[in-house]
């Protein structure tokens, strides 16, 4: 359904004069908000995407949040006035014939009281709900809550256990002396011991269901926006423009992020992996409660365990509050727990409830146990995913996990070793999970034609390939289908024991002695068959570097991978169909994988359509659309007609952007880059004389993109050999998109720098030339506006790797499960798909602002098909022209920049 852009006539604040578009989507935005409905928008970046959905979606919060009040006051004043009426009527019973009396089923004064105790209830229930109603909004304009009742309660629960446990261990220390014959521990061992585990059924046999008693003193979540970006700096972009708009002052937003970048304790933040860092934190809050909970008498002398001075409970309720006052995007919140002495990562969590808008990334919000770990509750909520053309592949890469031979066997080796030293310390159940685990670990290894007790990297394959199972068949061929794995699954969260195998590791992996000299056998051993993987693993990273890559490659050190293989066995917990097994074979043991590639992201994007009111998903460019419909909604259950559509053209002008395609090159040569012929010298000698063609009438910037690194490599290579490269070098100055992340400003720095010199000296160069990879650092979130980008180049269709099984599968999984659309297989339409995803997000680099243009050059006959022109974004589609001949295409190109120039539009901003 597409939503008509004037159907709600309503008056939306807005710090200067918006543009019509701004309008139309504002007004769009509200109707689906105000029916519940799921919105696909579309709004070109440049058009003021951002404070669009801000003001629209704000005017609309705040016109619900009123609409309840009134609806509520009209409530209980039309319920008070008609019990009022009927306490002045007078009684007709008397009045009534014997007839009508003894005809009723029942006597008038039963009903009557009936009747007026009704009305009584239902106006206690509505003065119940506006007494709340009133005592939640002094809450929150206080900005102040108490919830230590909920912690002292907790605490007591904690402390009736815990003398449970100590009673029952007495009793067992009593009753055997296997403890008084184990080895004695070395200070600070004893955190290395797996508690004694409870199953979620024998807790709930204990002590009942405690969810239903910490309900009771949580706060009421009032109706609310989440809003989800894909990374940390468009979040901070969108919280900025909170703050310049009209609700800036009035909105209580919160910033919510993971703690690598919430942490301001230094001594966890410099543990580098993001794991380590969720696991340090977590063991010195645990510390921290475990501390204050202990008698001042009964505490351990020598107690060195760490607690982190900002997880202060009263100074975390003051940040929240601080927070809440005047919204904050990451950095200032970061900022400000410094000063305070508190813990942004956990005041941020405190500020959920009573906050209007949760800004945060969409991997926490996709994610079940992510989000509801941080108390994120979607019911009756708004959730917008702005940013939103690559959800479908955030969702899939979220729920997929994969490890690797050599993981398997490091994850072995530290688990037996594990349990060698404390087995005679290890209680009964925690001894059955290990070596499900230890047996699980074996037999996946086994799946990949390897020995678990064998150094992987030295094991040769003798079958290497790649094969696909589904997740049932996997499971028999591994032989542990047999084994709950849903139990396993909750043991290894419970228990915790990855974060116990690296303190275990951190611990003995060195130097350090450990008691007997049978173990310090078994422990050098351990230390030296680890070693020998790390350095086989980083050994080949390294060896093929440059040498100022060497740097760049060596990795924060990564946690325990018992910690991968725990989201491993998390996935195969799937349903069978919605996802496949991928058993790789390569070379070595070590160098072999196993992956769980997820085929139905709807599964996981079902619970949140179901919670929320209303969920829009949005982005710059969101063409093709028919993915987002079939794959995520449809496929989740929404009916169509709750889904609805929109999307705006620019904000530019028609005559300020030229699309063109160009089918031919200068000889003639017809532009094909099909996988069999882009690899001819004519095709490649024909691209090289059209960008020469081009460098001699496009000012300022060129940006020129390629399917792949491999195939620019190519390109490049054959250029320096023909010479071409040194024309193209005489007119502009040539630039490469660099593969390393941290060399990517530092090359557009020198771009942008080159094209002003030029433009501003003049001269035979009139530019730049930067050659960029589709998909790479510079098709996504990169700005060419102005003189950097007056012209993107597309070197032919960038289809993905056909070849690829996890591409075969995903398609034979949509063939089966996806009706065809105008007599195409689903599979073939998400080829088409990704493809021209991937052209859109590329050449909408080029047009940023009002003021701006700018030529597209597709080069590739199969532009010019019906069913791949109709993928392009509506705003570039409508102005493109389709040239069988490269001379009609070039004059074209070269009109409308001398136009452009003779009109003395302003060049860099």
């Amino acid at each position: 359904m597409d939503i008509k852009p004037k159907d709600v006539a309503i008056s939306f604040p807005f710090p200067y004069q918006p543009y019509s578009i701004q309008e139309d989507f504002m007004a769009a935005l509200y109707r689906v908000l105000e029916s519940g409905k799921i919105g696909i928008f579309e709004s070109p970046t440049g058009t003021g995407k951002s404070l669009s959905l801000i003001c629209g979606a704000l005017t609309w919060l705040k016109d619900f949040e009123e609409k309840k009040k009134r609806e509520e006051s009209e409530a209980l004043a039309g319920a008070n006035k008609e019990m009022n009426r009927n306490e002045r009527t007078p009684d007709t019973f008397v009045h009534r014939s014997v007839e009508q009396l003894t005809s009723s089923l029942e006597p008038d004064w039963i009903t009557q009281f009936v009747q007026k105790k009704e009305e009584r209830d239902m106006v206690d229930r509505l003065k119940e709900e506006q007494i709340k109603r009133k005592k939640r909004e002094a809450r929150l304009e206080e900005i102040r809550h108490n919830v230590q009742l909920k912690y002292a309660a907790k605490r007591k629960r904690n402390e009736d256990d815990e003398t449970e446990r100590l009673l029952k261990l007495s009793k067992q220390m009593l009753a055997s002396d296997s403890l008084e014959t184990s080895d004695p521990l070395e200070q600070g061992e004893e955190e290395l011991i797996l508690a004694e585990y409870e199953s979620d059924e024998e807790k709930k046999k204990g002590h009942g269901l405690e969810e239903e008693d910490e309900d009771d003193f949580e706060e009421d979540h009032v109706t609310k926006i989440y809003y989800c970006s894909r990374t940390h700096s468009q979040l901070a972009q969108f919280v900025h423009e909170v703050q310049k708009s009209p609700f800036g002052k009035d909105t209580r937003l919160i910033s919510l992020g993971s703690r690598q970048n919430l942490c301001v304790n230094d001594e966890v933040r410099n543990l580098g992996a993001v794991q380590l860092i969720n696991d340090r934190c977590t063991e010195m809050q645990k510390n921290k409660h475990e501390k204050s909970e202990e008698p001042e008498g009964k505490k351990k002398k020598g107690d060195s365990r760490a607690v982190c001075p900002f997880y202060s409970y009263e100074q975390m309720q003051l940040l929240r509050d601080e927070a809440l006052v005047e919204v904050k995007d990451i950095e200032q919140l970061v900022t400000l727990g410094k000063g305070m002495k508190a813990c942004p990562y956990y005041g941020s969590r405190f500020a959920i409830p009573p906050a209007q808008v949760v800004v945060l990334p969409y991997q926490m919000l996709l994610h079940d146990s992510t989000r509801k770990a941080s108390g994120i509750k979607l019911k009756d909520q708004v959730v917008i995913i702005d940013e939103a053309h690559n959800l479908i592949d955030t969702i899939t890469c979220i729920y997929s996990s994969q490890v690797n031979g050599s993981q398997l066997c490091q994850a072995y080796s530290q688990l037996l070793q594990y349990m060698e030293r404390y087995r005679k310390r290890l209680k009964a159940k925690n001894l059955m999970y290990v070596k499900q685990i230890l047996f699980v670990l074996e037999r996946f290894a086994c799946v990949l034609g390897g020995d678990i007790k064998q150094n992987p990297n030295f094991q040769m394959i003798s079958e290497a390939g790649t094969k696909l199972q589904s997740i049932n068949d996997f499971l028999f061929q591994s032989q542990i289908d047999n084994i709950n794995l849903f139990k396993v699954q909750r043991y290894c969260v419970k228990s915790m024991i990855s974060r116990k195998m690296f303190g275990f590791v951190e611990r003995y992996g060195g130097t350090a002695a450990v008691t007997t000299n049978k173990e310090s056998q078994k422990m050098a051993g351990f230390h030296s068959f680890l070693q020998g993987l790390n350095h086989k693993a980083s050994g080949e990273a390294i060896a093929d570097a440059r040498p100022e890559e060497v740097f760049e490659n060596v990795q924060p050190r990564m946690a325990s991978p018992l910690m991968l293989i725990e989201g491993f066995l998390s996935a195969l917990t799937s349903t069978n169909q919605d996802g496949r097994v991928i058993i790789n074979r390569q070379g070595t043991v070590g160098m072999s994988s196993l992956k769980f590639l997820l085929l139905n992201p709807a599964v996981h994007f079902a619970e949140v359509l179901k919670e929320c009111r209303s969920v829009i998903i949005a982005g710059g460019t969101m063409q093709p659309v028919s993915d987002f419909k079939q794959q995520l909604l449809l496929a989740a259950g929404v009916g169509k007609e709750r889904v609805a559509e929109f999307s705006c053209g620019h904000v530019i002008p028609p005559e300020n952007i030229l699309p063109i395609v160009i089918c031919s090159g200068p000889s003639n040569q017809q532009l094909e880059f099909t996988y069999q012929k882009r690899d001819l010298p004519e095709m490649m000698d024909e691209t090289g004389r059209i960008l020469v063609n081009l460098c001699n009438v496009v000012p300022g910037g060129l940006v020129c993109f390629f399917a792949s690194y491999e195939y620019e490599k190519q390109v490049f290579g054959h250029w320096e050999r023909t010479g071409l490269l040194k024309r193209l070098a005489l007119k502009k100055k040539i630039f490469q998109e660099p593969k390393r992340a941290n060399q990517v400003e530092q090359v557009l720095a020198e771009y942008s720098k080159c094209i002003k010199r030029c433009i501003q000296a003049g001269g035979i160069q009139t530019g730049a030339l930067l050659f960029s990879v589709v998909g790479g650092k510079m098709s996504e979130g990169i700005n060419f506006s102005d003189d950097l980008g007056r012209c993107i180049v597309m070197v032919g269709m960038p289809y993905p790797n056909i070849k690829s099984p996890e591409l075969q599968e995903k398609m034979s999984y949509l063939d089966k499960t996806m009706p065809k659309t105008d007599g195409q297989l689903p599979g073939k339409i998400l080829i088409e798909n990704l493809c021209m995803k991937a052209v859109n997000q590329s050449i909408g680099r080029a047009i940023r602002h009002r003021g701006d243009y700018a030529s597209i050059v597709l080069l590739d006959n199969r532009y010019s098909r019906p069913a791949i022109y109709k993928k392009l974004p509506e705003w570039i589609r409508s102005s493109t022209q389709i040239k069988t001949a490269f001379g009609p295409a070039f004059a074209s190109i070269r009109k409308f920049f001398q136009e452009k120039k003779s009109q003395s539009t302003p060049g860099l901003s």
